[in-house]
């Protein structure tokens, strides 16, 4: 279930969040402030991803055959 919720957050995060987030002040980093929402759940998006990966029982399973001496 939490796997889930971490998959669906980017969605969640550009979709559902932009309507709320659309003006161009304040400015970040020089960029608009939706411009700069984007941008941060792009990288936001690796990493949740990267972590939805490591969590995953499959991958764990995979990782734990593949590194066995025996086979």
């Amino acid at each position: 279930m939490f796997l889930r919720f971490l998959a669906a957050l980017p969605f969640i995060g550009i979709l559902l969040g932009i309507p709320f987030v659309n003006r161009v002040e304040p400015l970040v980093l020089g960029m608009p402030f939706v411009l700069a929402w984007i941008v941060l759940w792009v990288i936001l998006i690796s990493v949740i991803m990267g972590i939805v990966y490591r969590l995953d029982p499959v991958n764990r399973q995979t990782a734990a055959a593949s590194e066995d001496p025996r086979s």
